[in-house]
């Protein structure tokens, strides 16, 4: 017997990665993600997890996304005591995202236990902060590269996937007498143009193939022309006297658009606005870019930067600075959390701001199904925030150019370095996304594709 693997996150959607890897004798969890989207949705990370959890030895992580890391906590929580492996920059990440997600849960509990009425049950938090600080003496640092044994007969090896800092492309190679079965997933590859980031690492070999598919419908416009649409904004926002808000993913997003307003301070007239990071977590995210700054290509985030310093720059890191931005009226480019608007100190920014037809507001990562991020791109004209209404008639600009995730033409691209054309299995995508792309690959490789089912085992 080989590897088997059983799909049980991220089938036919986006987030909540999460997959069962078999071998004979033992159990891996690839990837523990959360879902994220509407309130239903986001309702089955309180579900048990699709296996007995002292059946798991070990547990694998692509990257430090939440959808792909953020149930790890909740796991620990409930009795998981192995290793978890990641890439070393992941591990770091991880203990900057863990804990925000926990505080956040403790928040929302605490609200809604403000507002239950007395016969309903009290909330508790799915994880706590301290739940997710107890978690991170697990991790297992990885360099890309290295080979490590998760378990006996199943080899782990990390490739750089050049979507944020740490993320990688899972390779596992099993070995039992004599045979030998690879499996490759490709994690969130990066796309060839980002600011930061390497191009992802091309693999030859496979006995099959997990390819994620976010953006698996669609071509991003050239960067140049994504460069010349922020310039634009900026000009209007500057001819209304407005304020910008660009709610960004506060790892990877908000590192690629501090490069580019360094780059291009000039061109796009930067010193008359005052430029603020309102976000703790992304604050720190940034410093630990500096700190792996040897993993990615591009030079900033140090002193031997080549780059200038923003000298309009704002670290926004207390409740109290957040709270004074909003006092500003024109001038302010805020970039804040969360990156679809669910959470985070951009709602601050939308409920002072969406309703002013003079600002702008900027979105620059994929919008997942059911959350406030993608209602506001869908055209809503009325959002609800802590239960008030509020008009949209801030001027909406969508830059899809600066996702962190590669595009249709880069997905077949990186696919067709596969010298043997290994089956392929779809995951992180919706259904006409990964339609789309299924059938690009097969038409050019003729390629076995299956868009991954939730539960589906495949033997390998």
């Amino acid at each position: 017997m080989g590897i088997r693997i059983q799909f049980f996150g991220a089938t036919e959607q986006v987030t909540g990665s999460l997959h069962i890897i078999r071998t004979p004798a033992h159990t891996v969890l690839l990837e523990c993600g959360l879902v994220q989207g509407s309130r239903e949705e986001e309702h089955c990370n309180q579900l048990p997890f699709p296996l007995p959890i002292d059946e798991i030895d070990a547990v694998i992580l692509s990257h430090a996304h939440i959808d792909h890391s953020g149930r790890v906590p909740l796991l620990v929580k409930r009795g998981y005591e192995g290793p978890i492996y990641a890439q070393r920059a992941t591990q770091a990440l991880c203990a900057i995202m863990l804990p925000d997600s926990g505080y956040l849960n403790e928040q929302e509990a605490q609200r809604y236990n403000r507002k239950r009425d007395r016969d309903q049950a009290p909330m508790e938090a799915m994880y706590t902060r301290q739940d997710a600080e107890d978690c991170m003496r697990l991790f297992r640092g990885v360099r890309y590269g290295e080979s490590v044994e998760v378990v006996p007969g199943l080899t782990l090896r990390l490739h750089d996937a050049g979507h944020i800092l740490g993320s990688s492309i899972v390779e596992l190679n099993y070995r039992d007498q004599g045979q030998s079965r690879c499996l490759v997933f490709s994690g969130d590859l990066g796309y060839r143009e980002a600011p930061v980031m390497n191009a992802p690492e091309r693999i030859r070999h496979a006995d099959a193939v997990l390819l994620e598919s976010t953006y698996g419908d669609r071509l991003h416009r050239p960067f140049a022309e994504t460069l010349e649409e922020l310039g634009n904004v900026f000009h209007a926002a500057r001819a209304s006297h407005g304020n910008v808000l660009i709610p960004a993913f506060t790892v990877g997003r908000t590192q690629d658009l501090l490069y580019l307003m360094a780059e291009n301070f000039e061109k796009w007239r930067l010193d008359e606005w005052q430029i603020y990071l309102d976000s703790p977590m992304g604050i720190e995210a940034t410093e630990t870019y500096s700190e792996y700054r040897h993993l990615y290509g591009a030079r900033l985030f140090g002193p031997d930067s080549h780059l200038l310093k923003l000298p309009n720059f704002h670290a926004s890191r207390s409740s109290d600075e957040s709270i004074a931005i909003n006092q500003i009226k024109s001038g302010a480019i805020i970039i804040a959390g969360s990156g679809m608007c669910s959470g985070g100190r951009i709602q601050h920014h939308l409920k002072n701001n969406i309703s002013r037809p003079e600002c702008h507001l900027v979105i620059v990562g994929f919008q997942a199904h059911g959350t406030l991020g993608r209602r506001i791109v869908d055209g809503a004209d009325v959002i609800k925030l802590w239960d008030v209404e509020h008009r949209v008639r801030i001027q909406l600009h969508t830059v899809g150019g600066l996702s962190a995730h590669a595009d249709q033409a880069d997905l077949v691209d990186w696919y067709g370095a596969f010298e043997n054309r290994p089956p392929l299995y779809l995951v992180h995508g919706e259904p006409y996304a990964q339609q789309a792309l299924a059938s690009k690959i097969e038409s050019q490789f003729d390629a076995p594709v299956t868009i991954a089912r939730h539960g589906q085992v495949v033997d390998i």
